[in-house]
């Protein structure tokens, strides 16, 4: 089983996203095992556990990024802006080891990286909204 980073399998989960955006009416399973075959993916747990862990929650996942997104549906956002965040989510949800600031900030890279430079800024302002809503939620300690 091969090592990447965190980072580089951050970045291919997002392009299995958006990959799967297009392909909507395939099963996610046949999606991943054609991807991984034409990219050359690496077999990593994280990679696998992210990118199923988001397609599996999805309808949480988009429900926490609607309800922070002030006004836009999350079908109206661009796909790549919705697999970043999609998968921030769910890092913030499912990934107590990834402190949600990380997560964020991973998020902001990925956009600055492959969406345009104007969605960083909606972006951000999303994933802090999910943020503090997840904050709000979590129980006194």
């Amino acid at each position: 089983m091969s090592v990447l980073k965190r980072k580089e399998a951050r970045e291919i989960v997002v392009g299995l996203l958006f990959e799967t955006e297009f392909r909507e009416d395939e099963n996610v399973k046949e999606v991943y095992a054609v991807s991984v075959e034409n990219r050359e993916i690496p077999k990593d747990e994280y990679i696998e556990r992210a990118y199923f862990g988001v397609c599996d929650n999805r309808e949480k996942i988009d429900e926490l990024i609607g309800a922070s997104s002030k006004g836009w549906k999350t079908h109206r956002l661009t796909r790549l802006s919705r697999s970043v965040m999609r998968l921030a989510t769910y890092e913030m949800l499912f990934e107590e080891d990834i402190p949600y600031s990380v997560s964020i900030n991973e998020a902001i890279e990925l956009t600055k990286k492959f969406d345009d430079p104007k969605a960083r800024a909606f972006v951000n302002g999303v994933l802090n909204g999910v943020k503090e809503k997840l904050e709000s939620e979590k129980p006194e300690q």
